[in-house]
C-alpha cells in the first residue's frame, strides 16, 4: 500500500515538473524576457558599424553638445592680407605677399632687370609714382580699398612734405611705401654729379620717413626710369631695391585719358601675362581709371601680388636733419589742440 502511494507521488511531481518546464520554453513570456537584450544588442551592433569610420575616411569632429553657428559663405569674406574682412565678396583682393630682401640692392622690373622672375602667370604687381597729392591719391586709396588691394607708392620726397597726412593715409591702409628722390629730377642727366645723385636719393628718403613717422620700405624708383651707373651701385650700397617695371600705363601723357589708361595696361598685360605696373597717383586720369581698371583685371583672372621689405629702410642722420631744417616737413606735436589754440574771444 504505502508503495503504490509512493509511486502515485512520484508521478503527479514529475507531471508537475514537466508541465512547468513545458510553459517556461514553450510560452511567449520567454521570448518577451530575451527580446530586449536582443533588440539592443543588434542597435548597438548597427550604431557601432555607423560609427565606425571607412579605412579611407578621418574623423576630424566630434558632435558638439550645442550645434555651432552656420559659417558664413565662403565668397561672402575676402580676407586681406592684415586679417581684416572685405565687405565685397568680389573684390580682387591680394593673391600672396611676398617678402623681399633687399641686401645688395636687388632691381625688379623686366624692363631693365631680368634676373628676379618671381611672377608667375596672371600675377600682378601695382605701383604707383609721384604723389601723395590731394583729390588724386585719396580717390586712388578709394578705388583700391574698394577692392581690397593692395599696391606700392613711390612717393616724392617734396610731396610727403606737403602732404604728409595723405602718405600716412596710404601707410594706415597697409600699402608700402618707397621713395621717388627729392624732387624728381632725371638722375642720369650730365648737370647732376655723384654727390647731388646722393643727396636727391638720401633727402628723399629722409622727407618720407619725417613725413610718415616711420621708416618707410627701402623700394625705390628712378624718376623717368633713367639709371645712372653710380647710383645703382650706391644703393646696393645702401641695401636699397630699385623697381623698373614690366609694362607703363604712359599716364603721365597729357593725351592720356581713363579710357586710354585701362587699355594701355589691359592690352600690355594680356601680351605679357603678368608683371608690375607702372602708374601715377599724381595724375587725376589714373584715379578716375582704377576702379574700371581693378574690375578689368579681376575679370581678366590676374591676381594681385604684394610686395614688402623684410626691413625698414635706414636713413642717414645728417639727412633727417637737413630735411627737417629745411621746413619742407612738419614736425608732428605731441601737444593737445587746446593747449596750443585757445578761444580768448567768442
Amino acid at each position: 500500500m504505502r508503495n503504490a502511494l509512493g509511486l502515485m507521488v512520484a508521478t503527479i511531481v514529475s507531471a508537475a515538473l514537466i508541465a512547468a518546464v513545458w510553459f517556461w520554453t514553450s510560452s511567449p513570456r520567454a521570448e518577451l524576457a530575451a527580446a530586449p537584450a536582443t533588440v539592443k544588442a543588434a542597435q548597438a551592433e548597427r550604431l557601432s558599424a555607423a560609427a565606425k569610420p571607412a579605412d579611407d575616411v578621418a574623423v576630424t569632429a566630434s558632435i558638439a553638445a550645442k550645434p555651432a553657428a552656420p559659417a558664413a559663405p565662403a565668397a561672402a569674406m575676402v580676407a586681406q592680407p592684415t586679417g581684416a574682412p572685405c565687405a565685397n565678396p568680389d573684390a580682387l583682393g591680394v593673391s600672396r605677399v611676398v617678402e623681399v630682401d633687399t641686401t645688395g640692392g636687388p632691381g625688379f622690373g623686366f624692363e631693365h632687370f631680368k634676373q628676379l622672375d618671381f611672377l608667375t602667370d596672371k600675377e600682378v604687381v601695382l605701383t604707383f609714382d609721384d604723389g601723395p597729392w590731394p583729390g588724386n591719391t585719396p580717390a586712388v586709396l578709394k578705388a583700391l580699398s574698394d577692392q581690397c588691394t593692395k599696391a606700392v607708392f613711390f612717393s616724392i620726397g617734396k610731396h610727403a612734405g606737403f602732404h604728409p597726412e595723405i602718405l600716412r593715409q596710404v601707410y594706415a591702409a597697409g600699402h608700402t611705401v618707397g621713395a621717388h628722390t627729392w624732387s624728381h629730377p632725371n638722375l642720369n642727366s650730365k648737370k647732376l654729379n655723384e654727390q647731388q645723385v646722393k643727396d636727391e636719393i638720401e633727402k628723399g628718403f629722409s622727407a618720407v620717413k619725417l613725413a610718415l613717422g616711420t621708416a618707410p620700405a627701402p623700394f625705390f624708383r628712378f624718376p623717368e626710369l633713367q639709371h645712372n651707373a653710380a647710383a645703382m651701385t650706391y644703393l646696393g650700397t645702401r641695401n636699397i631695391a630699385v623697381f623698373s617695371c614690366d609694362l607703363d600705363s604712359f599716364d603721365f601723357r597729357k593725351t592720356s585719358t581713363p579710357d586710354k589708361v585701362v587699355q594701355t595696361v589691359m592690352s600690355k598685360l594680356d601680351r605679357l601675362g603678368k608683371g608690375i605696373i607702372l602708374m601715377h597717383d599724381f595724375q587725376k586720369h589714373t584715379a578716375d581709371a582704377l576702379p574700371e581698371l581693378l574690375r578689368r583685371l579681376k575679370a581678366g583672372g590676374y591676381k594681385i601680388v604684394q610686395m614688402k621689405a623684410k626691413a625698414p629702410a635706414q636713413t642717414l642722420a645728417e639727412y633727417d636733419e637737413m630735411v627737417q631744417k629745411d621746413g619742407k616737413v612738419p614736425v608732428s606735436s605731441g601737444r593737445p589742440v587746446n593747449s596750443v589754440v585757445q578761444t580768448v574771444s567768442q
